[in-house]
């Protein structure tokens, strides 16, 4: 376990190593799940106010599951989630020419339209961040299946998860936290022979 300030990360964080594959997996981890995509609660503030700002580029179907079940809805488990159509898509997903789905979020925002990415439990998958009283865990969980080209080519490029997550463990955290995971996780490899 590496803790810093009070967060704690497990090894596996700095151990594994993972590269997104979507032409291998499509993006199914926008479909795929027993919900939504968990938000935080400024997260769903911030989705309620972009929405008329990303609603043109969602499917009409998408846009009617918005409109009936509101820009995000409760979970039991997890909390606040992003809406999905049927149990199965978000709400926020769409297909591109590829086949492959992605963010409608963050497509507004690479147009310059919104200043919001997307939720960030979607940024730093395949971590997942469990928040206890007092400390944060944060957990290496890709999906056994779905992942598993992910993993590969993590694996052939050398890639650990860490280094993947750069931007999004930046983005959650901050640059020094950044920082202080990168010279850990040195040390540790440094430590192991590797």
């Amino acid at each position: 376990m590496i803790a810093i300030d009070n967060v704690l990360l497990s090894d596996e964080i700095v151990e594994e190593q993972f590269v997104c594959d979507l032409s291998k997996c499509k993006g199914g981890c926008c479909v795929d799940g027993d919900c939504g995509a968990p938000l935080t609660k400024e997260e769903t503030e911030i989705i309620a106010r972009i929405y008329p700002r990303i609603k043109d580029d969602l499917e009409p179907q998408y846009i009617a599951e918005i409109e009936k079940q509101g820009t995000h809805t409760m979970d039991s488990q997890y909390g606040y989630v992003t809406p999905t159509v049927n149990g199965g898509i978000c709400v926020y997903g769409y297909t591109d020419e590829l086949g492959t789905v992605k963010c409608g979020i963050e497509k507004a925002w690479k147009a310059g339209k919104v200043d919001f990415r997307k939720p960030i439990s979607c940024h730093l998958y395949p971590i997942r961040i469990t928040a206890h009283d007092g400390y944060e865990a944060v957990n290496y969980e890709p999906r056994p299946t779905l992942c598993k080209p992910a993993c590969k080519l993590g694996k052939q490029l050398k890639v650990p998860v860490y280094v993947f997550l750069k931007d999004s463990i930046t983005r959650k955290y901050g640059p020094e936290f950044y920082g202080t995971l990168e010279a850990v996780a040195k040390k540790m490899m440094k430590d192991k022979g590797k």
